[in-house]
């Protein structure tokens, strides 16, 4: 870390729990401390030592047009021109989710939040009030966001610090969310013979990304559809990030299931903090106003945050979009392959579309399970030394790499011989 992040970290540990606002953030998981960004562009962020780095992390997903696209940034331009919140309906609202509905045809009616862990937070709700069941399943290392009753055994940054449940969360809430292993459609069945009349809902990342990039195994997403309908149970997918990322209409296009409801996070506001949850008519009409389940947000629909969701969506439609995509991520994938089998070093590349994650281990990762016989250790140093050359990971083993529409060949090339030396160097 240069000097100037490291005089801004000692002065921000005035002020935030360990010097951050996100506990990944720090860095603990990787060693040292993190660098601080002062702007970005494209496929580069800058630090405030005037350090320019290849980024992978792109905001944690949504920065699927790369930094700063000039569309973008001339909407929200535009937008905050216009006034920055209202309080109030415009039709901005309707014109985003329209684009989202010709993605996502099964979000027959859908409300925005302002993030992804009030989405899920919301979408629980929802379902416990649709079915009057009180129980959830999710599943071992899926992170939901920081909602009690999500906050079980989950992934993301709980992992990363090997702190699978909270404090402050009760233990009365703990017990209604059922935790299962990611892949294991037997546990699934069992747990519904057992319990399904007390189920609400199934949620679930299609694609785990939380635990790291691990896809669902062929028949398991179908098997969880088949499971929740003939018990009345919801099958929610929580596509915060695989939404508009794997494919235009998310895992669910993808794999071709239909989820009952699906929550969306902040790629549909081009980064900006946006969230969407929603499903089958039926089950929205019962929240408010039109029924008794109680959900509201001042700045939900914020008119920014919609313009540049409009704009990053709209870009997304151009034809060969995701084939561009698909293209220059299987190009990253094969070459941290082929570095790591020149260095001799077990390790495991899951891809789905444009997200991926590199696991130091000799086992298939397939669940939580078996992401945890990940080496957090080498990958540390894996982190460090690819800093050091110019490229950007997620400080986190347990994390996705994400690529956009700005990374060229030539990114993903330097990020190749920076993974050879890297490797080669430990």
């Amino acid at each position: 870390m240069g000097e100037r992040s490291r005089q801004l970290f000692q002065e921000a540990a005035r002020y935030f729990p360990g010097g951050v606002n996100s506990p990944v953030r720090a860095f603990g998981a990787v060693g040292g401390e993190p660098f601080f960004v002062a702007h970005a562009l494209g496929s580069r962020l800058t630090d405030a030592d005037g350090r320019t780095y290849i980024d992978y992390v792109g905001s944690w997903g949504p920065m699927i047009l790369g930094h700063a696209h000039p569309r973008v940034v001339a909407a929200i331009q535009a937008a905050a021109e216009a006034g920055t919140s209202y309080g109030a309906p415009t039709e901005l609202e309707t014109r985003q989710a329209r684009l989202i509905q010709v993605a996502f045809p099964s979000l027959e009616r859908m409300r925005f939040v302002s993030s992804g862990t009030e989405a899920c937070m919301s979408v629980v709700r929802v379902a416990r009030g649709f079915t009057g069941r009180a129980a959830i399943v999710k599943f071992e290392g899926g992170y939901h966001g920081h909602a009690d009753s999500l906050l079980v055994k989950a992934g993301s940054g709980a992992m990363t610090f090997g702190v699978p449940d909270s404090l402050g969360v009760p233990e009365a809430i703990a017990r209604a969310t059922l935790t299962l292993p990611f892949n294991d459609l037997e546990a699934v069945r069992a747990v519904f013979a057992a319990r399904g009349r007390e189920i609400a809902a199934v949620i679930t990342e299609p694609v785990a990304g939380n635990m790291g990039v691990v896809p669902p195994r062929p028949g398991f997403l179908e098997g969880l559809r088949e499971i929740t309908r003939a018990h009345g149970a919801l099958l929610i997918f929580d596509e915060v990030i695989t939404g508009f990322r794997v494919a235009q209409g998310g895992a669910q296009q993808r794999y071709g299931i239909v989820p009952d409801m699906t929550c969306l996070g902040k790629i549909v506001g081009g980064g900006l903090p946006v969230g969407v949850y929603g499903g089958r008519a039926e089950i929205m009409e019962q929240v408010a106003p039109l029924g008794g389940i109680y959900q509201a947000g001042t700045l939900s629909g914020n008119p920014v945050a919609m313009a540049a969701g409009i704009a990053t969506l709209e870009t997304l439609q151009a034809p060969g979009t995701y084939q561009v995509l698909e293209a220059i991520s299987a190009r990253l994938a094969e070459g941290l392959a082929a570095a790591a089998a020149r260095a001799r070093l077990a390790t495991q590349i899951n891809r789905v579309g444009s997200m991926l994650t590199g696991f130091f281990t000799a086992t298939p990762v397939t669940n939580y399970a078996t992401a945890k016989t990940a080496d957090a250790a080498r990958y540390g140093a894996f982190f460090r030394a690819m800093l050091e050359r110019g490229v950007s990971l997620a400080p986190s083993q347990f994390e996705a790499a994400f690529l956009s529409l700005a990374h060229t060949t030539d990114d993903v090339d330097a990020t190749i011989v920076a993974a050879r030396e890297a490797l080669a160097s430990r």
